[in-house]
C-alpha cells in the first residue's frame, strides 16, 4: 500500500538542504509522548517501541516512498501516516507513527537516516521523536493572579498526562506559602518565582535568566505583554491561552464584557506568541454555548473550563509533533 500511496505524489524539483532554513524551522520542533488511539501500544512486542516523525519540504515525487522505505528497511512498521499538500502550493507536510526495534535501529542512526532524506528533499524541517528514549521537553509556566490553568496543568502533569518536565513557575503575583498551589510545588520540587512587574519594568531579563534552559514557555494566563526583545532573546516557542475567540473583547474583565453584551457563544484560543499582540498562529480553539439562564458565575466558570481544555489540548498536540507552521500566520495540526 505504501508503494501505491507513493505513486500518487506529484513531481517537482529538489535542491540541497539549507541549514539556515532548517535551523530556523526547528524552533517549531515538538516532543511526543502519546499518539491517537492505541495504535502505538508497545505491548505488541516487548522489543518494539513507538516513534514519530514529521517532515516539511517542497512537494516532489517519491517522498512517501523514501520515508516509508527508510522505516521498513530497518525493520520498522508504520502504524499511521498523515499527509497534507496545500492546493496550488509546492509544499509537502507529513507525520508518521511507527514502531521499531531499537537494537536493529539505534536512536542515533535513526536521526542520521532521516537527516539524509531531509538533505535529499531540501526539507525545511525533519523532526523525529522516540518518547521512551528521548528526554521530555523542559517548560516554564508564567501566570498572573488566576490559577485555573496552572492547577489543571499541575494535576495533568502529576497524573502523567502532560509529557513535559515543569522546571519552574513564574508569576507577577505573590502567593502565600500555605496555599495548595505552593504546597504542591514544594512537594514536587518545582520552584516558584515571584517577580513583581510595573509598566516601566517588565522584569524580562530576570525571566530570561530563569527560562534559558527550557524548551518552550507556556503563558498560563500571564497578563503581561512580552516584548519583541524578549521573544528574540528567548528564541524558542511561547504558547499562550487567550480568553476568547480571536478577535475578541479586549481590555479589562473580558468575560463580564461578553456577559453584559448577551453573547450566545464563548470560546478560548491557544496560539503561539509573536511580537504582534494576539496575532500569533493558532494551535487550538474551543467554543461553548451560553444563554440567558447563565449568571455571571456560571458564565465565568464555563469560560475558565474552556481555557483549561483548550490549553491542555494544544500542549498535547504540540508535544506529539502534530503542529507544524503553515505560511506566516497559520498552522497544520495533524
Amino acid at each position: 500500500w505504501l508503494l501505491c500511496f507513493a505513486m500518487i505524489r506529484r513531481v517537482s524539483t529538489t535542491s540541497s538542504l539549507s541549514a539556515t532554513a532548517l535551523g530556523s524551522f526547528m524552533k517549531w520542533s515538538f516532543k511526543s509522548s502519546h499518539f491517537h488511539g492505541e495504535s502505538l501500544d508497545s505491548s505488541v512486542s516487548p522489543l518494539l517501541i513507538p516513534g514519530v516523525h514529521v517532515f516539511h519540504c517542497p512537494d516532489v515525487v517519491g517522498i512517501v516512498a523514501k520515508l516509508s522505505d527508510c522505516i521498513a528497511a530497518k525493520g520498522g512498521n508504520i502504524l499511521g501516516y498523515d499527509v497534507f499538500v496545500p492546493e496550488n502550493k509546492n509544499v509537502f507536510y507529513s507525520r508518521s507513527e511507527f514502531i521499531f526495534d531499537p537494537v536493529k535501529w539505534p536512536r542515533s542512526q535513526m536521526g542520521e537516516d532521516f537527516e539524509t532524506i531531509a538533505r535529499k528533499f531540501n526539507a525545511m524541517s525533519s523532526v523525529v521523536r522516540v518518547p521512551s528514549l528521548d528526554p521530555k521537553y523542559k517548560i516554564a509556566l508564567l501566570l498572573s493572579k488566576q490559577d485555573h490553568c496552572l492547577v489543571e496543568m499541575l494535576h495533568k502533569w502529576q497524573d502523567g498526562k502532560l509529557p513535559v518536565d515543569i522546571t519552574c513557575v513564574i508569576s507577577n503575583h505573590e502567593r502565600a506559602p500555605n496555599t495548595h498551589i505552593m504546597r504542591f510545588l514544594q512537594r514536587h520540587g518545582i520552584s516558584y518565582h515571584y517577580l513583581p512587574t510595573t509598566d516601566q519594568n517588565k522584569i524580562e531579563e530576570e525571566i530570561l535568566e530563569l527560562v534559558k534552559d527550557t524548551d518552550f514557555i507556556v503563558l498560563a494566563r500571564y497578563m503581561q505583554v512580552l516584548s519583541g526583545n524578549f521573544l528574540k532573546g528567548y528564541g524558542k516557542d511561547v504558547i499562550n491561552i487567550h480568553h476568547g475567540l480571536l478577535p475578541s473583547f479586549k481590555g479589562r474583565s473580558p468575560a463580564k464584557q461578553a456577559f453584559d453584551a448577551g453573547v450566545k457563544l464563548i470560546g478560548a484560543t491557544t496560539h503561539f506568541v509573536t511580537e504582534e499582540l494576539d496575532s500569533g498562529p493558532i494551535i487550538e480553539q474551543m467554543v461553548e454555548r451560553v444563554s440567558h439562564r447563565d449568571n455571571l458565575r456560571s458564565f465565568v466558570q464555563k469560560s475558565e473550563d474552556l481555557e483549561k481544555k483548550c490549553l491542555m489540548k494544544a500542549i498535547k498536540s504540540y508535544c506529539e509533533l502534530r503542529v507544524l507552521p503553515y505560511g506566516t500566520h497559520k498552522t497544520v495540526v495533524f
